[in-house]
């Protein structure tokens, strides 16, 4: 060997001895060629007997260090490829290579470099443990890799399961609640007595809690997280507990109870929170003093702490001479699923979730929880919580203020399936002064759009052949409709804003209807698409025009009004006939020219100032020849409109001559 080569083997090998980190290189049949004495240190085999030998059995798992193998020969490369050695201290290691070529270019190999990632820190008694303990280990890990796998895809397919079992009971809970809440409502509008209106409202109020109580529990993802959101409305506190204290007359007098309020007057008459979470808070309470209660009276007392000119702290609370709790319970009487006793749940029901809940919502709002109890004597729980104070009025009270705004005509297309749902809708919307329109699926909705105008839809998300998601995306995409839409939904696990807002949904409301803040958005809507302001039909007015202007163009003339009508009838079949040849033909310039000298008339006889933007949209598709897919649909719309508003200037045409003798 010359002295030439020597040098370079001698340069060589100090390049592959200066890696502190395992070396290896591999030829193309995956043997050992060579290694690096940090290789030798740990594996603890001679050199000798690594050379020659197969790459992949020096690792826990073979075949992904083949995975090595296979990835520097199709890639040239490989970084950051994580495994194990089978060495006594099953090293952990990180492997990057590439491969080797001759002078000709031919891959001769590949070098990979172990980088160690395992600590370095292991006690001596570890390493010895280890080493008697390595082939064990391996199998044991490989095992309990093997368990670890099927326990997490379990474990997944439970929590998918879980996950749909809560949305699909949401949904058929909240749907009856719907109802429930939804009538009680219409029947505290009706002429009601005193005592009936107290009842109504407290099973409103019930229904209310009952809500939050599902929204909570069943969106099991919200809850573990504490992520819960708390609504900042104003509201009054006084009508708030008296409601609540309502609700429990009954059960009073069958258990011949006293229940009495005492309710500190120096609290402002309207403050600011979360008043539906503040009636689950005392609801849960009270209902528990009733059920531990078999003699004597509960007392709901309410106070103001203190107060400065932004926030008021009050102090609830609930005390009974019931049952009492246990010394060694009172610690555990908030955490989840636990009771006073064993026998708790055999003898007066409950799950032991009603305190850890009531707990976690007054904790969230920025407030504490206690109880006093003694066994046998009876219990005190209080809770203390802060609530802004305002000058606003409430929402609800508002919004009635704001029902002198012009709703006459306005058009409601519902789309809902469930009948109880659709008849609940029909009787609010009419209460508003609206005139409502059901469609039981989306695809029903779009049939009445094809045909008949609406000013506003409410847009049920779950139903039958075509859901709300897809109704929406059809609306704004292939009809090419502005038209406002709510979505409404019952199913709070899954209702998701931002696909919503993606298929082109305005808003949206979850279900049980807060008919005041459905009115207000509804109006909110129309006010912003222009359309609140729509009179009643009058003569000259129909689905597909409105004359009103042409009336002032031409002063009232009738003989000029004949004119203007009869040349718009004279003119728009031949137009619409050379646009319906032109995209059978692909005669692009056909249908811009039908479109362009169309879309004046639009104007001229009013006709809906949609129906002029797909118009203007026919024209420059065809100009642009772009998007020539969609021409077809929009030509159809176009023709539907122009034929049946020809339809109906024929009527109004002999209005006008009628007029005239």
């Amino acid at each position: 060997m010359g002295t030439h080569s020597r040098q370079e083997s001698l340069y060589v090998r100090s390049l592959i001895e200066a890696s502190l980190d395992p070396l290896f290189t591999i030829s193309p049949e995956g043997k050992i060629t060579d290694i690096n004495n940090a290789s030798i240190n740990i594996t603890e085999v001679t050199r000798e007997n690594l050379i020659g030998t197969d790459f992949f059995e020096y690792f826990t798992e073979p075949e992904k260090a083949r995975e090595i193998y296979k990835q520097v020969f199709t890639e040239g490369f490989i970084a950051d490829f994580p495994l194990t050695i089978r060495d006594p201290k099953l090293t952990e290691v990180l492997f990057n290579g590439s491969v080797y070529k001759d002078e000709y270019g031919k891959v001769i190999g590949v070098v990979v470099v172990a980088r160690d990632i395992t600590g370095h820190n292991r006690i001596e008694n570890e390493l010895k443990e280890a080493k008697v303990k390595s082939e064990l280990a391996i199998k044991i890990a490989e095992k309990a890799k093997r368990n670890a796998e099927t326990a997490r895809q379990i474990a997944e397919d439970a929590v998918k399961s879980k996950q749909q079992f809560l949305s699909n009971m949401s949904h058929e809970i909240r749907t009856p609640m719907n109802a429930i809440i939804g009538f009680t409502k219409v029947l505290l509008k009706s002429d009601l007595n005193e005592k009936q209106k107290e009842y109504l409202t407290a099973i409103k109020m019930s229904g209310d809690a009952l809500i939050v109580l599902i929204n909570d529990i069943l969106d099991l993802a919200k809850v573990d997280a504490g992520k819960m959101i708390f609504e900042q409305t104003p509201f009054k506190m006084t009508a708030s507990i008296s409601a609540i204290i309502h609700l429990f007359e009954t059960k009073i007098q069958e258990k011949n109870l006293k229940l009495s309020k005492n309710y500190d007057k120096k609290i402002p008459k309207v403050l600011v929170g979360d008043p539906v979470r503040l009636h689950q808070i005392v609801l849960n309470l009270v209902g528990n003093a009733v059920k531990f209660t078999m003699k004597g009276e509960i007392t709901v007392a309410v106070r103001l702490l203190n107060e400065d000119e932004e926030k008021a702290i009050i102090e609830f609370s609930v005390t009974d001479t019931g049952i009492g709790i246990p010394e060694d319970r009172i610690e555990h009487i908030f955490d989840n699923f636990q009771q006073a006793t064993s026998e708790t749940a055999r003898l007066y029901g409950g799950t032991g979730l009603g305190l850890a809940i009531a707990k976690q919502l007054v904790e969230s709002q920025g407030g504490t929880i206690s109880v006093k109890s003694e066994l046998g004597k009876g219990s005190s729980f209080n809770f203390i919580l802060p609530f802004r104070k305002t000058k606003d009025e409430i929402e609800s009270e508002k919004y009635e203020k704001n029902l002198d705004v012009k709703v006459k005509n306005i058009k409601v297309l519902v789309v809902e399936d469930i009948a109880l749902n659709q008849l609940l809708m029909k009787t609010l919307l009419e209460e508003f002064g609206f005139i409502p329109d059901i469609a039981e699926n989306g695809k029903i909705a779009i049939d009445k759009l094809m045909t008949n105008s609406y000013n506003i839809i409410l847009m049920d998300l779950h139903m039958p052949v075509m859901n709300g998601f897809e109704a929406t995306e059809y609306i704004r995409g292939k009809m090419n409709s502005e038209i406002p839409i709510i979505a409404l939904t019952a199913d709070v696990t899954t209702v998701d804003l931002k696909k919503c807002r993606a298929v082109g949904m305005n808003d949206y409301i979850a279900k049980p209807l807060d008919e005041m803040l459905l009115l207000h958005k509804i109006l909110e809507l129309l006010e912003e698409s222009d359309t609140a302001q729509v009179r009643p039909l009058p003569s000259g007015r129909s689905e597909y025009f409105d004359l009103t202007g042409l009336k002032k163009r031409t002063k009232g003339n009738p003989e000029r009004m004949l004119e203007m009508i009869t040349l718009y009838r004279e003119q728009t079949p031949p137009l619409i006939s050379q646009m319906k040849q032109g995209l059978n033909n692909k005669d692009w310039e056909s249908v811009y020219t039908a479109a362009h000298k169309l879309i004046p008339s639009f104007s001229i006889m009013g006709i809906h100032k949609d129906f002029e933007i797909i118009a203007q949209k026919i024209q420059g598709y065809s100009a642009a020849r772009e998007h020539l897919d969609e021409l077809n649909e929009l030509v159809l719309r176009i023709e539907d409109v122009c034929t049946n508003a020809c339809e109906a200037l024929e009527v109004e045409l002999n209005l006008i001559k009628k007029s005239m003798l």
